[in-house]
């Protein structure tokens, strides 16, 4: 159990790992799809290859789309790649970067498919059956008054009665699956090796400078939008909070000048409601009105701010301090 949550933990602390988590799990949904996927050849010369081709593209052709939709990388490198230019410079290098991480952890779950059909080898018999020369081996059924062409589409079908008590599709099997494994080994070597060789080569040839500040400014852009999703959803309450409760006071005034005789005892808050109207003020940097709220979040499109802070930096910083009715302080900002 510890474990387990160590992981989530793991998985939970930013959007990179959280992304490599949905790729893993889409590589594990690829390879649970096909072991539970029932594949049944026509055994027809004509639709073997086309069916086989089919179930081994298509299906990587889908979790790659899926696996770009659900990669937090893709929107954050649209939105940069789109945005107006505003106060603030776009990095060509910080797209191309944001691109090659959403494109790698897409096409993991993809290459896993292909890289187990090719070990299982039954798409690949289906396909390539007809293109074995069936001299290579013995025992081939000839009183079936079929030609040899309908003869080795028959292969992969092992229930087809030609094939009764014969070894000969047993070893035109093994050997288009000897085939078969044999070119997903390799591809599984290949991408070994490039990633080993790219891992290797490309700190020789590539700045280290500026990839990290590729890397830092990428991270940016994934907190700067975490950052502001979280303030608006705290802009949004403070705002909605602020106007419930307008509204509720208005009802309350009105209810009291429709009384025929006023109230004997009004308890007076108002210096609590006037403290927490100007606290809210105060979160809602003196935006009050729908026009307003509009025109702050058409500017951050438009024109995003620099990233400067240096205004921030040498602002004096003002002291808050919490205290109880008896004067005795909770709390203390400088």
């Amino acid at each position: 159990m510890e474990r387990m949550k160590l992981v989530l933990q793991y998985f939970q602390s930013n959007s990179e790992s959280i992304s490599n988590g949905i790729c893993i799990i889409l590589a594990l949904v690829s390879v649970k799809l096909y072991t539970s996927f029932d594949f049944n050849c026509p055994c027809l010369p004509q639709f073997n290859k086309l069916y086989s081709l089919g179930v081994m593209i298509v299906p990587p052709i889908i979790l790659f789309f899926l696996g770009v939709l659900v990669n937090r990388h893709t929107g954050i490198m649209m939105d940069e790649w789109t945005r107006p230019l505003g106060n603030r410079t776009k990095n060509p290098a910080v797209v191309k970067y944001l691109f090659s991480a959403m494109l790698q952890r897409a096409m993991l779950a993809p290459m896993v498919w292909i890289l187990v059909t090719l070990m299982d080898g039954k798409i690949f018999i289906c396909a390539f059956s007809v293109s074995v020369d069936p001299t290579l081996f013995t025992g081939l059924p000839n009183d079936t008054g079929l030609d040899i062409i309908r003869i080795m589409a028959k292969v992969p079908c092992k229930e087809d009665s030609i094939f009764k008590d014969s070894s000969f599709r047993k070893a035109v099997s093994r050997y288009v699956r000897c085939y078969s494994q044999a070119i997903g080994w390799s591809i599984l070597l290949f991408l070994i090796v490039l990633g080993a060789m790219g891992r290797l080569i490309k700190p020789c040839f590539d700045n280290h400078a500026n990839s990290l500040q590729t890397r830092y400014w990428s991270n940016y852009l994934d907190v700067e939008q975490k950052l502001f999703d979280e303030t608006c959803i705290m802009h949004a309450r403070d705002f909605a909070r602020k106007c419930v409760v307008q509204f509720f006071e208005g009802m309350r005034e009105d209810a009291i000048l429709q009384l025929p005789h006023p109230p004997y005892f009004i308890p007076n808050d108002d210096d609590y409601e006037d403290d927490y109207a100007h606290l809210i003020d105060e979160k809602l940097h003196g935006v009050t009105k729908q026009e307003q709220v509009d025109q702050l979040l058409d500017k951050w499109y438009y024109s995003k701010p620099e990233l400067d802070v240096t205004r921030i930096a040498h602002r004096p910083r003002t002291c808050v301090t919490w205290q109880d009715h008896s004067g005795r302080t909770l709390y203390s900002d400088v």
